[in-house]
This record gives structure tokens, sequence and C-alpha cells, in this order.
């Protein structure tokens, strides 16, 4: 990649840089994390208007030079997401969704599940507010974990394989990679049949079909998913409240 490219992506975050500029973290379809520089971008009469705002999604023309950063030249509104934003609890969400891929994939290797995984997460958000529960949010970051290749095992015991009704999963293990049994418990913690189950369901539905959870249960899951991340992927998360 050299010269001028086009790619879709996700405005990730926007960091000020000089009196006029702005170095944005990118998520693209084609070219996976992206660094970018946009010039002049926080005058008032700037060629890019509000087009690069956190949460956007955009159509880019980008310059690789020599430097770690690409020149952004050209930009097109995909989908502002602008319901989203006049909503506190779909907005926080969002902005978790964004962060969860910037801390998650930092590798210029196009995941194209993940980018498609985060443009649903926003227009889900963006068309339903209402949808921004902690459910649908661990869900995503479970979807995320699956996107990434570090999904934990909720099948079977991860320790010993065992499976069926006497190998039931009684615990999580982010060490041992998922659900172990009774006889392998040791340096877990306890996972209810509630949280189990909506482990399950929650990665075997649609983003926007997650089902709900009692407190207790979706507490189990979050610690899973945010075990999972720390032992594997070295990635700490904010807790999802």
């Amino acid at each position: 990649m050299s010269g001028l490219f086009k790619t879709e992506a996700i405005v990730l975050r926007s960091i000020r840089f000089g009196d006029a500029d702005r170095v944005l973290h990118l998520y693209s379809e084609e070219h996976g994390r992206l660094g970018a520089m946009a010039k002049g971008v926080r005058r008032t009469r700037s060629r890019f208007g509000g087009r690069l705002e956190p949460l956007f999604r955009v159509q880019l023309v980008l310059h690789e030079g020599r430097g770690d950063l690409c020149t952004i030249t050209s930009a097109q509104t995909v989908n502002a997401h602008g319901a989203l934003r006049e909503d506190r609890q779909a907005l926080e969400r969002a902005t978790q969704a964004c962060d969860a891929v910037l801390r998650l994939f930092d590798s210029p290797e196009p995941n194209r599940p993940a980018y498609n995984l985060l443009c649903h997460e926003l227009l889900l958000l963006d068309g339903d507010p209402g949808a921004a529960t902690r459910a649908q949010a661990l869900a995503f970051r479970l979807k995320l974990l699956l996107a990434a290749g570090f999904m934990p095992e909720l099948s079977a015991c991860a320790s010993c394989g065992r499976d069926g009704a006497d190998a039931r999963p009684r615990a999580f293990s982010a060490s041992a990679g998922g659900v172990v049994c009774a006889a392998c418990e040791a340096g877990s913690f306890p996972l209810d049949r509630d949280a189990h189950e909506f482990l399950v369901e929650a990665l075997a539905r649609p983003l926007a079909g997650v089902p709900e959870a009692t407190t207790r249960a979706l507490g189990q899951a979050d610690r899973a998913i945010a075990e999972t991340l720390e032992h594997h992927a070295h990635v700490r998360l904010r807790k999802v409240a």
C-alpha cells in the first residue's frame, strides 16, 4: 500500500493535534487499523466539515507517505449515526464498542467480521437507542472475541474436554480457555446455569435479538469476557455497567 488509496472506515477516536489538525484512529474495511492525520479539520471552513467525528462511518481517500500516519485527502459520509448521539446511553454503548475495537484490533490486516460487527452495532444503536442494554453490550463483546479468535469454550469442559450431564459447566477459567466442570474448577470462578445460558444464546443470536438475564448472570458473563480478554489478548476493558 503506497500513494493514494481508498477505503471505508469507522472513526474510533479523534485527538487534537496542533492548532487546527486532528489525529484519527480508524478501523477500516480493507486495511484494518489505520492512523491518519486530518489537516485543518478544526478550522471553521475546513473542507471536511463535520464528517470526521468519532462514530462516523466514512468513505475515505488517504495518502500514505513515509511516516506512521496517513493523510486524509477526501472524506464522504456513509452514516453519521446522528440519532444515537441524542441518547446518552446509546452514545456511551457506541463509544464503548469503538474503544473495544481500538484496543483489541491494532493490526493493519483487515478483519471483515470485526468491521461488519462494529457497523451493525452502531447501526442498531442508531436505529433503536433502547437497544443499548447491558446484555446487548456484552453480546457485542462476546462476538468481538469470536472475530478476534479468542472465543472461550462454552460447550464442554475446557480443561478435560468432557461434556454431557456429568460434566455440566459449573465454573469459568480464562486460563483453561472457557467453562470447566466440577472436577476441573480449581482456580476458576462460579458460573451459574443462567450465566452460561446467556453466553451461549448471546453468541448464537443476532445483535438485535440478545436475551435478557439477571443482574447476577450478566455480572458473571461480564467477568468471563473480561478475564478472557485479559488472559489471551492482554487487553483490559472497562466493566460494562
